[in-house]
């Protein structure tokens, strides 16, 4: 056997080899993803001393049909009106006995499998199903994906590249063909202060397909040490820019996730205590109702017995239509907070459900304005945020002012051929053929006017954001203060609402005692000042829970658990959730009167 035949083999298994070799270098599953996102999360909210990080990384969806979403004769319902049905009602209809079935069906009345929900069930469901907080889950994970893309970046990263190529000379009508089979196998690693290193594995091999000559096979392979280290422009912290804005970032996305948990805590238990508003406002109009439906029976035996003239039975009969009239009107809004309360929680807003009393203790703070002013300054996640991007931006005028140095860079080479006495060199390195190159190249600023522009704009950046910070801060000393106010006035609007609605029952009292001389005029006005007074004292009882809770949250005193539900602090009384968070690291919010003086230094 010749020498050609048992080198002829030896390229087709190459090829075979590096084949399998690509197919191999798979990407890392999606679990593995989502883990190493999960825990990067768990991490980073744990030290912010949150108990809650997002849970569900992977999509819910299922597989995607590429040929379906390919479609290009995308349909389009859109019949002409002529194809429309459209039914009439009847005009002697009885709209109040639609109405009320409307309500029934809307509010599932008569359905004895109902969803119990309660303040704290609310805020459970909202926490696992809520359209709002799922995105902002996401938000906080893509945050934590472009740290870990980052972070890739600045790790050892291997590539493998091969090629074939096939060529041909014709000479005289006959073609000599080669195939030239180039493999490199490198890893990369940016350094820390600027500039990269590379070292390069390259293999090539060569046959000719047509001459079977004892030298048709040949091959070779050299090892590569390269690098550029960069000493003026580019160099130190301002290499690892973009890995530390990604690290900032997640730090902000992490304390934007709980400032959100907490004011979606407040929405929610607002929306709770709207529909309570509601539920009470719809009981008052049903007792005034009665109230009235009896006076206009009272007032029917005095008319026709001719005590009071026909017209004090028309103005009892006006009261009562409108008193029923507003009912209606109260009944469709409630249906309507119902079904708006179970979207948002993310359920069907079909589902049964009973709105329960509420069962959360809010106790009234006792503290000064001043004292709020400075909790809220140490405390608030959103502040914190805005006064670390000033070091961002402090750090942009930086990182502008290094793009005016020159250009002073260090390159270097180191290549170990195998012996070039061999035609197959395999892993025969020869240490004496060692070629090296070493070289620095320095280009000088002579046009750096873009990068002066750059340097003007990160400036007016800052100054901008020094600006921004102190207006947000003196917001938050307002917004503290405002609420601590708030509270005071919802409390004192209720003891004078509680008054108004005691004196407006002992006349309505008397009234029906002794209803001699009490026109109907009379009577309705009393039902009117009672339910007014009913309304104002709801309304400031949901008030009073709402400013207390804003007052929590603007102040950055709001906790919330594990299942979305609120944390008592020490010495608000109630049971703490069962997870508290643990101890927060101590913030130190500086002196909020000096931002810094803007010199970027």
């Amino acid at each position: 056997m010749s020498k050609a035949s048992t080198r002829t083999p030896n390229l087709a298994t190459s090829l075979v080899v590096l084949a399998l070799w690509t197919l191999g270098a798979c990407a890392p599953s999606m679990r593995a993803i989502d883990d190493q996102t999960r825990a990067l999360l768990e991490e980073r909210t744990s030290i912010l001393g949150g108990n809650s990080w997002p849970q569900r990384i992977g999509s819910e969806r299922g597989e995607l049909d590429r040929g379906a979403l390919s479609n290009t004769n995308v349909r389009t319902i859109n019949p002409p009106a002529g194809e429309i049905d459209f039914d009439q009602a009847r005009a002697d209809r009885s709209v109040a006995d639609r109405l009320t079935r409307y309500t029934a069906e809307a509010l599932s009345i008569g359905v004895t499998d109902r969803l119990a929900i309660g303040i704290n069930e609310a805020l459970s469901l909202a926490q696992r199903h809520s359209r709002e907080y799922r995105s902002a889950e996401e938000d906080y994970i893509l945050s934590a994906i472009r740290l870990l893309i980052e972070r890739h970046l600045w790790s050892p990263r291997f590539f493998n590249d091969t090629s074939a190529t096939l060529s041909g000379n014709a000479e005289d009508g006959a073609f000599d063909t080669a195939l030239d089979l180039i493999n490199t196998l490198r890893i990369t690693k940016r350094l820390p202060y600027g500039g990269d290193v590379e070292a390069r594995w390259v293999w090539q091999a060569a046959q000719d397909l047509r001459n079977r000559v004892s030298e048709e096979y040949t091959q070779s392979s050299r090892i590569v040490l390269s690098g550029n280290v960069p000493l003026l422009r580019g160099a130190g912290m301002v290499a690892r820019e973009s890995l530390i804005q990604a690290e900032r970032d997640l730090v902000y996305a992490a304390r934007d996730f709980e400032r959100f948990r907490r004011e979606f805590l407040v929405d929610i238990a607002n929306d709770y205590f709207s529909l309570l508003q509601t539920q009470a406002r719809i009981e008052s109009q049903g007792e005034q109702i009665k109230s009235q439906a009896r006076d206009l029976e009272r007032t029917t035996q005095l008319v026709e017995a001719g005590e009071v003239r026909p017209f004090q039975r028309a103005i009892s009969e006006n009261g009562l239509r409108n008193a029923q009239s507003n009912l209606a009107s109260q009944n469709q809004q409630y249906v309507l907070q119902i079904e708006r309360f179970l979207v948002r929680l993310g359920l069907d807003p079909r589902t049964p459900i009973d709105i329960q009393p509420l069962e959360l203790d809010l106790p009234e703070p006792e503290i000064q304005q001043d004292e709020a002013a400075r909790r809220a300054l140490s405390y608030r996640l959103d502040l914190q945020n805005q006064r670390d991007r000033l070091d961002d931006a402090r750090r942009d005028v930086l990182n502008a002012r290094n793009e005016l140095l020159p250009d002073l860079d260090l390159t270097g080479n180191v290549s170990l051929p195998t012996d070039g006495d061999l035609d197959v060199g395999e892993l025969n390195f020869d240490p004496g053929d060692i070629d090296f190159s070493v070289g620095a190249t320095l280009s000088l600023p002579l046009d750096r006017k873009n990068e002066a522009l750059r340097l003007r704009q990160s400036m007016i950046g800052m100054e901008r954001s020094i600006r921004d910070y102190e207006r947000f801060r003196d917001s938050i000393i307002i917004d503290a203060r405002s609420a601590l106010r708030a509270i005071e006035l919802a409390k004192f609007r209720l003891e004078l609402a509680q008054i108004q609605v005691q004196i407006a029952e002992k006349r309505l009292e008397e009234q029906e005692i002794d209803p001699a001389g009490v026109t109907a005029q009379e009577f309705l006005d009393t039902t009117n000042d009672l339910l007014d007074a009913r309304n104002a004292r709801d309304d400031a009882i949901a008030d009073l829970r709402s400013a207390i809770l804003d007052y929590l949250l603007q102040t950055g005193q709001l906790r919330v658990g594990l299942n979305g539900q609120l944390q008592p602090l020490a010495g608000m009384g109630g049971d703490i959730d069962e997870d508290p968070p643990g101890d927060a690291p101590a913030v130190d919010p500086g002196d909020p009167s000096d931002p810094g003086d803007g010199s970027g230094g």
